[in-house]
């Protein structure tokens, strides 16, 4: 999310559990339920073998190179792992994409003097994640993140890594191509129609760099890097079905970029793009797809939503005309994260969060918009929960930043008559990250008492949930987790781990041996539906990760993402991470991919 600072500155008893509003939660006097209870950090550490969880860098696999629109040569290795912008290797890239190095992009023509790079670049780091599975074939898996060739100026495109084989190898990959004429693009989000083409949401946009390094996004002067292309855009690529190699995608339509928005950078600011298809045979807009961003106008947040109709050749009918979402009338400052989901009958809910800019961003809340027609008209639902306490907006003892603080998804099997609706966030009140969830059985009308999902002993952070459901109901959160000390000094895993490489965190002094609430894992816990849980929360990481490597830097905060992919195909769910260690594959402790799966368990 590339203006996170922007966005700062401006019923009944049903299934054993109580369905109140958010203003009567009986959790807020004693604090949130933990239905499976505590977990000791042993076990917690044991559990990703006994759960059979296996894991691969999947971006670590193959060499990839792309030209940038806008250089940047500044190096501030080799504290924290950086090494700079470098070339691309004398060998080449080995992903069979397009780099650039017979000449500049079609979208790069325009280039003013100094512009593009000279020559194609190495990408390193691979930071934020989405991962899909596509509907035809549970075994074919594309995940995205951000593909960085210089996280010191946070310079970056969007890439890709694609499995056909249920995840244990990640063959084809690369940056996504036809967007290469700005400077980043961002925000990496995607969806399967029912043919198996890939929609790939993405968000490229303009800046330069001013000398100190910071990012100017003014445009009309000499140093603009490109003035033949939108300043920013909402835009999509499509991967069609079959398609084998890193160029197959459909980058057009209608004679231009895929635009389904475009915007100059007065007063605009268009972030947080997501994407959703329906793909419910019942429905009666069976192929819709569904694009929703918001923009920071003048540094109020208005969201907005655009449809189209998939085909199965992997095109698409135009873009709808954008339109508002609906906020209730006591929004400040308008909302953002914007979370699409469709319903087997075709009704398609998003939550959208509020930050109170007018209070200090002292409280979120989350609401619920819905539309039953096809995205053409829309209402607010309810307000899920308000009063939550967000977290700060970097990390303690480390400089990464925040990211989206709330995840959604819906089952597929009805309740009652109603498919259940979930809502993750995380909830900063007792002084560290904590996740909670909460759930409705009626269409959103009303929402459960939220209970505490992570299952830590001593009080550390854990954050960024993500939601997924599978086939059968089973819910899942994914999260980032922080309960287990860094390795000791002296150690394999720490040396392993890159500890003696962060000697620069202003939040810390010297290498992390041993620091407690510093390094990172990830975390899955699952539930039935009616969040009974099962079992314990699952450790999918085999190894701890130091946040501090490789970790691109925007303004003063560095960054591991603002989320990351978690979701399930046939018996498997699986998550797509950050993680800097080195298996033997990432000997630069670079900020890799790293795809975990764990089997679904059942009651």
């Amino acid at each position: 999310m590339r203006t996170r600072r922007l966005a700062m500155l401006l019923g009944p008893a049903l299934l054993g559990l109580s369905l109140v509003t958010p203003s009567s939660s009986s959790a807020a006097a004693t604090g949130p339920a933990l239905p499976q209870g505590t977990q000791s950090d042993s076990a917690y550490a044991a559990s990703q073998a006994a759960n059979r969880v296996t894991n691969v860098l999947a971006t670590a696999a193959r060499t990839s190179c792309y030209r940038p629109e806008v250089p940047y040569t500044a190096n501030s290795g080799p504290a924290e792992g950086y090494s700079g912008m470098t070339p691309c290797p004398a060998s080449g890239a080995t992903t069979g994409e397009d780099t650039g190095a017979a000449g500049p992009y079609a979208t790069q023509a325009g280039s003013n003097p100094g512009y593009p790079a000279a020559t194609p670049m190495l990408v390193k780091g691979h930071s934020e994640s989405d991962l899909r599975v596509d509907p035809t074939n549970p075994d074919h898996l594309i995940g995205a993140s951000k593909w960085v060739v210089s996280p010191e100026g946070y310079n970056h495109l969007l890439g890709f890594y694609e499995s056909f084989d249920g995840g244990h190898s990640w063959p084809v990959q690369g940056h996504i191509p036809g967007y290469e004429g700005w400077t980043d693009n961002t925000d990496p989000v995607g969806a399967f129609d029912t043919w198996g083409n890939y929609y790939s949401l993405l968000l490229p946009y303009q800046f330069f760099y001013n000398a100190d390094g910071s990012h100017n996004f003014n445009v009309g002067t000499v140093r603009e890097a490109n003035p033949a292309v939108p300043s920013q855009a909402i835009s999509v690529s499509v991967r069609p079905h079959g398609s084998t190699t890193a160029t197959q995608w459909l980058t057009g339509h209608a004679g231009h970029p895929d635009y389904v928005a475009t915007y100059d950078s007065i007063g605009n600011g268009p972030d947080k793009q997501w994407i959703a298809i329906d793909t419910n045979p019942a429905s009666p807009h069976l192929n819709r797809i569904y694009a929703m961003w918001v923009d920071f106008h003048d540094k109020t947040a208005v969201p907005y939503v655009s449809y189209a109709d998939a085909h199965p050749d992997g095109t698409h009918t135009d873009w709808s005309k954008p339109q508002a979402l609906p906020e209730p009338p006591s929004t400040p400052q308008g909302a953002t994260y914007l979370l699409p989901h469709v319903a087997p009958d075709g009704t398609v809910y998003t939550t959208l969060t509020n930050s109170d800019p007018a209070h200090r961003f002292c409280c979120d809340s989350i609401f619920l918009d819905a539309s039953r027609d096809g995205g053409r008209t829309w209402s607010t639902v309810s307000t899920v929960q308000g009063g939550i306490t967000p977290p700060p907006g970097e990390y303690a003892n480390t400089t990464f930043r925040d990211g989206i603080e709330d995840t959604f998804t819906l089952g597929s099997q009805p309740v009652a008559g109603h498919y259940p609706l979930y809502v993750a966030y995380d909830d900063y009140s007792t002084g560290v990250v904590n996740v909670l969830l909460t759930a409705s059985y009626d269409d959103g009308a009303s929402w459960s008492t939220p209970i505490l999902v992570n299952d830590n002993a001593a009080p550390v952070d854990e954050f960024q949930p993500n939601l997924t459901t599978a086939a059968g109901g089973t819910v899942s959160v994914a999260f980032y987790d922080r309960r287990l000390t860094c390795p000791a000094a002296g150690t394999p895993e720490a040396t392993a781990a890159g500890l003696a490489l962060d000697t620069a965190n202003p939040k810390h002094p010297g290498a992390p041996y041993g620091a407690a609430n510093y390094c990172v894992n990830t975390s899955i816990q699952f539930y039935d539906p009616a969040l009974a849980p099962l079992g314990h929360n699952i450790r999918l990481s085999a190894h701890s990760f130091d946040p501090q490597l490789d970790a691109p830097v925007e303004d003063s905060a560095t960054f591991i993402g603002d989320y990351f992919g978690n979701t399930t195909g046939g018996s498997t769910d699986y998550t797509t991470s950050v993680s800097t260690y080195d298996d033997g594959t990432n000997p630069g402790h670079l900020q890799q991919q790293l795809v975990a799966s764990v089997p679904i368990p059942h009651k």
